[in-house]
């Protein structure tokens, strides 16, 4: 291995990459050309990201759910509580708006208070019939309609909860999209194109404003708001980074270089999502702008290897293949360090993460090997650089900062370790305040419309997000039975003692309403029938649902009667609370619905969420322990000393902590996209790591194996791309912090923190630790050679290579 990646190796890569320049660029755009017709398969995701393996046993329960009862999140409501409403300009307009939304094909069903039916008994035929709630002749009647609207809030108590809310006065339609179209594009074109104009149509002609939220809208404006900001992102990493290289490099055509390789690298991005048939989520979308944030460093540390080799010497051909020769195996190493970090989401055994993990894997190694192969070329058709460009080398600003850093690992390592150890304190006090968030909402654009009326929805409706009990009697027709209607009766009503639960629907109320109908409408027999009344109450019953289309039970109970279902909202607000709400609800079912009789199951979006971000979090955690056992590996293969193992762990490990702590103190909880951290910056800071190992490897074998002029003889090389590449970092994931959703805001802002105590971790910290621990490597004899060499040759080693090879 050490010979296959040696010196020798890599001047042999140098001399095809410089001698096949036209060959390696043409064969660079057709790849490109070719990735590039695969964005016509690019699609963007059309649910919620389902964080848990689909034979986990709370995959299988929602799925038997589906199986019973379809897709749940079919419902959008619309809602107002101006009183206005009920006056005939804008129920005119109200009912308009109904008939236009029902008639697109997308649509199966509305319940509104225009078409609103109310069952009442014909003695004659023995049987319910439903007759409308509103004579539309009557409409143009303003005192009709303050009629119509006492009748509902007083006589109909089915309705409650469901298109009333009695103490507000809150209206609101509840309209049933096909659930064939519910996880599909024609859902989005719909929403899109025919329901909000339509809305804005009703709002331009009255002056009412509505309040619209349920899955189908909310996960369409969701994903609109993530397809918008990709190009944002995008946008602003290219215009930040490129900013902070130019000020670093004083070079328009080095900037306009480094552009270009990430640009590429964007491309390639799209075109491999496209090729695999991965959708755009809320994670893969940030892979564009993770190849930008990854890109430029690569960029600056070949550039500035190349500005340094130009330095010393001033023969642009020999320093373009030294840049080369004598940084390839580093940066190959470093690379591959950053996309284990990434790699480790790939043994999550979940589809979003691993899809995450093998795009961002792929990308991250083209986006290197873009770098080892344009820049060269590049810089090898354009003039050589002047004494301007050269500035930075020897900055004020720059060397003041790392003499600093320097004399703090001289003069006070003791400083260092007391800090650090506070540190270590602070962020195990913190961690221990990290709550865990299973709420769905709590990553959306908070500063959206759609968003202030999801909280209005439960405010006014107590919620929008739906909860599901399933309840198998394994008994044909036994959901049907009075004796379990009243089971399920008592459980509604520990469902209605809940407060972040909404008044549930189930046949429960359908039975209820059928008795209030019986009893000529009136509110005071909504309530279950007696035994007694069953009797007489049956017939009427089974005659309503004769050659019936609208069979009202149909949605609520299986086609057999045996699978009662029990539908209710939750407040997402207080995703936390899941856990302690299904509790309560599953101790009744077990008391209500013995176990070796019936089969209850908990379920639901909110629910599925929830137990997914647990999963998660155990997932992760394994995976960042798998993270840190694969780069200590690849340590350990380059160094061959269990030593090295350790401090390269102990810099990277400190920063994650600090990070973790300042979560718990600042309320920041634990959720999929701060999960997500620990990940990717642990995966990016040891790059810093191995850079400075390197070099300071390099430098002992040139100072006689002197720990301490080694070490300080390290910043002089290894300290600068450090400094600059976690500048670049920092700026680059504070990009996200621009982004509307909560999720990705704390996500850069994480990263881009935990970056930063790396950085100074890795220049303060690590070689404070070599200094205190690696002092038997002053002896020659305990120091094996590597089976990888990395290090960076001398410049008598590669003018005797060169010699050879001419």
């Amino acid at each position: 291995m050490k010979k296959l990646l040696g010196i020798g190796f890599w001047e042999l890569i140098a001399r095809i990459i410089l001698r096949n320049r036209i060959i390696i660029l043409c064969s660079i755009i057709l790849i490109t050309i070719l990735l590039a017709t695969q964005w016509k398969y690019i699609r963007f995701t059309q649910t919620e990201a389902n964080l848990i393996p689909a034979d986990d046993k709370v995959n299988v329960d929602y799925s038997k759910f589906l199986k019973n009862f379809g897709e749940e999140g079919n419902l959008i409501v619309i809602a107002t509580k101006d009183n206005k409403l009920f006056t005939p300009k804008v129920y005119e307009a109200w009912s308009e708006l109904m008939t236009t939304i029902k008639s697109h094909k997308e649509v199966s069903l509305i319940v509104s208070v225009d078409n609103l039916q109310k069952i009442v008994k014909n003695d004659s035929l023995e049987k319910f019939e439903l007759k409308p709630l509103v004579d539309k002749s009557k409409v143009q009647n303003e005192k009709y309609l303050q009629e119509i609207q006492k009748e509902l809030f007083t006589k109909l108590p089915f309705y409650e909860g469901l298109l009333y809310n009695k103490k507000t006065g809150a209206i609101r339609s509840a309209i049933y999209l096909d659930k064939k179209i519910v996880n599909t594009k024609a859902r989005k074109d719909f929403v899109i194109n025919d329901l909000i104009p339509a809305l804005k149509t009703f709002k331009d002609k009255t002056g009412v404003d509505l309040h619209t939220s349920g899955m189908p809208y909310i996960r369409t404006l969701n994903a609109k708001t993530i397809i918008d900001e990709i190009g944002l992102f995008i946008g602003a990493a290219l215009l930040i980074t490129s900013l902070i290289f130019f000020y670093f490099f004083r070079s328009f055509r080095a900037t306009l270089i480094s552009l270009i390789v990430v640009v590429i690298g964007v491309m390639w991005s799209f075109g491999l999502m496209g090729l695999l048939g991965y959708e755009i989520t809320v994670l893969t979308a940030l892979v564009p702008t993770l190849v930008i944030v990854i890109g430029i460093p690569n960029c600056i540390f070949f550039i500035n290897k190349y500005h340094q080799e130009y330095h010393k010497h001033s023969n642009k051909a020999k320093s373009l293949q030294r840049v080369i020769t004598k940084t390839g195996t580093a940066t190959l190493m470093t690379n591959i360090t950053t996309a284990v970090g990434f790699a480790t989401f790939i043994i999550t055994n979940n589809v979003l993460l691993q899809e995450f993990g093998v795009v961002t894997t792929i990308n991250i190694l083209a986006i290197y090997l873009l770098s080892l192969l344009l820049i060269p070329i590049f810089f090898s058709y354009i003039p050589s650089p002047i004494p301007r460009h050269l500035g930075h080398l020897e900055r004020e600003s720059l060397t003041s900062f790392l003499r600093w850093i320097v004399n703090t690992v001289k003069y006070n390592r003791i400083g260092v370790y007391i800090t650090s150890l506070c540190l270590l304190i602070f962020g195990i006090i913190g961690i221990y305040k990290i709550k865990i968030s299973g709420s769905i909402i709590e990553d959306m654009p908070k500063k959206t419309a759609f968003f202030d009326d999801i909280r209005f929805f439960e405010k006014e409706f107590d919620g929008v997000m739906p909860l599901e009990i399933m309840i198998d009697t394994h008994r044909k027709n036994g959901a049907m039975k009075l004796t379990n209607l009243r089971r399920m009766d008592e459980l509604e009503q520990t469902i209605v003692e809940i407060p972040e639960l909404s008044k549930p629907l189930s046949l429960v109320s359908i039975a209820k309403n059928f008795k209030q109908a019986y009893y000529n409408g009136n509110p005071e027999y909504y309530e279950l029938p007696t035994s007694q009344e069953e009797i007489f109450l049956l017939p009427y019953i089974k005659n309503s649902l004769q050659k019936s289309k609208d069979n009202p039970f149909k949605s609520y109970v299986t086609a057999d009667g045996s699978v009662a279902r029990i539908t209710t909202f939750i407040k997402d607000e207080n995703g936390e609370k899941m856990e302690a709400i299904e509790a309560r609800i599953r101790e009744k079912t077990n008391k209500l619905f013995p176990k070796e009789r019936y089969e209850v199951i908990i379920t639901g979006k909110p629910s599925v969420f929830q137990k997914g971000t647990k999963y998660l979090l155990d997932n992760l955690l394994s995976s960042l322990l798998f993270a840190f056992a694969l780069t200590g590996g690849l340590v350990a293969i380059m160094f061959r000393s269990f030593k090295m193992v350790l401090v390269s762990i102990i810099p990277n490990l400190l920063p994650l902590l600090m990070t973790a702590g300042l979560m718990g103190f600042l309320g920041i909880p634990l959720k999929p996209s701060t999960l997500l951290v620990f990940g990717i910056a642990f995966g990016m800071s040891v790059d810093d790591t191995l850079r400075f190992l390197a070099q300071y490897r390099l430098e002992l074998s040139k100072n006689d194996w002197k720990i301490k002029k080694s070490v300080f003889a390290t910043f002089n090389d290894a300290g600068i791309s450090m400094f600059y590449t976690s500048i670049v970092l920092f700026f680059g994931f504070s990009v996200f912090m621009l982004s509307s959703f909560g999720g990705t805001v704390a996500l850069g802002g994480l990263v881009a923190l935990t970056l930063s105590f790396g950085m100074l971790s890795n220049l303060v910290l690590l070689p404070s630790l070599v200094l205190s621990l690696n002092k038997t490597l002053a002896n020659q004899q305990e120091l094996p050679e590597p089976t990888i060499d990395i290090i960076e040759p001398t410049d008598e080693e590669m003018d005797a290579v060169e010699k050879k090879n001419n």
